[in-house]
């Protein structure tokens, strides 16, 4: 172990003034159990630096054939290994010069012990949460109803939210979100997403009731709802239909009523229609959607973004489904596939089936400029590939 006398040798033939430094000395050795690989890096921005301090975990989530996410309570990181050209000591006990000026009592020279080193740290980027394959899981066994014979074989697997958060890279309170957006429910205790046959009948259900009992789209009760409907199907799938397709609120008195979403509503019936179709003639589909919906309800293309897509430079112009939720997540393989759907694309058109790409404070036209070209047609900006499309 070096003496203060050897300290200050070798600070003299290293030309330095001891005057210029903290009085105080690290010497440092390597420790019996010291190597590398025994311990790992990870820079945590001061935010998730908070929520470990506050007692709270962060957890990675990923397969054996996925690259590794770390998630906290609400969101979601990439992990990448940063390597640096200096090499990164371990050293328990360790203090900064800033604690050894507020440690006036501090022995003049510390000897510490090197635990471990590494060359290498975990860097973290927030990314988006990888949600697909949550939809995916889900979709193994759709909901069918109760009396549905494939549901009782128990031939497929059902998850709860814990299996969710095993199988999921994501954060808890992101896939809890993604849960409500694609309109899961639990059923026994496992999430399920209604098959959608059954999901239009229940919803067939209840415009018929609301047209029957000439109520008002923004204020359709609950308690007859289920009074009135509950001999047919399920009183929670009732109720789910009605969380689905309305808001729920509260009146003076305490009556619970839902005021329906004709944009969804809408939505939904054009899906229907336009499942079992290659393309539909644009007028005749916008006559029969319009003849399909509930009274009241005002049809528009608008309300079907991300869902269909219209055809302009066919004569006559047509329509066909092009769900976003069928397209890939990553988003080069999302870009081919579009551009292989479609060659040019106005800005307008592409939007609906990217916009879900864009990180945290990412625009689409930052988007488009990656990963498209732009030229004018007829003066019209559109967007193509800039890579060949096999």
């Amino acid at each position: 172990m070096r003496s203060r006398a050897e300290v200050d040798a070798t600070l003299r033939t290293a030309k330095l003034n001891p005057a210029e430094l903290l009085p105080v000395v690290h010497c440092l050795s390597f420790g019996p159990q010291a190597g590398a690989g025994e311990c790992c890096l990870l820079q945590l921005e001061p935010g998730l630096c908070a929520e470990l301090e506050a007692g709270r975990s962060l957890v990675i989530r990923g397969e054996k054939d996925e690259q590794a996410v770390l998630c906290s309570k609400d969101k979601t990181y990439d992990m990448k290994i940063a390597d640096t050209s200096n090499m990164l000591l371990f050293i328990p006990g360790c203090k900064t010069p800033e604690q050894l000026n507020a440690d006036q009592a501090s022995c003049n020279v510390i000897h510490s012990k090197i635990a471990g080193f590494s060359n290498n740290y975990w860097e973290l980027r927030r990314c988006r949460p990888k949600l697909k394959k949550l939809r995916k899981l889900l979709m193994e066994d759709p909901y069918e109803g109760p009396d549905s014979r494939k549901d009782q074989t128990l031939t497929f697997s059902k998850y709860t939210t814990e299996d969710l958060l095993s199988l999921i890279q994501a954060s808890e309170e992101e896939i809890l979100h993604q849960l409500q957006v694609i309109d899961a429910c639990k059923i026994e205790g496992f999430w399920r997403i209604l098959e959608f046959d059954y999901e239009m009948k229940l919803l067939n259900h209840v415009t018929q009731l609301i047209d029957s009992e000439s109520w008002s789209l923004s204020k359709v009760p609950l308690r007859t709802c289920l009074e009135e409907l509950g001999s047919l199907e399920p009183r929670e799938m009732i109720e789910h239909t009605l969380l689905s397709y309305g808001r729920k609120y509260i009146d003076d008195a305490g009556e619970v009523y839902f005021e329906m979403h004709e944009d969804k509503i809408c939505r939904a019936i054009a899906q229907m229609l336009l499942q079992n179709a290659v393309k539909f003639n644009l007028s005749e589909f916008h006559e029969v959607w319009q003849q399909s919906v509930p009274e009241g309800m005002t049809t528009r293309l608008v309300q079907l973004k991300g869902l269909a897509l219209v055809d302009k430079s066919s004569r006559p112009e047509t329509i066909f489904l092009l769900k976003v939720e069928d397209l890939p997540e990553d988003n080069q393989e999302r870009f081919n596939s579009l551009f292989s759907i479609r060659e040019k694309w106005t800005e307008e058109d592409i939007t609906p089936y990217i916009q879900d790409l864009c990180a945290e404070k990412q625009t689409v036209g930052a988007l488009l400029t990656k990963y498209a070209r732009s030229s004018m047609q007829n003066g019209v900006k559109v967007y193509n590939s800039r890579r060949p499309i096999s």
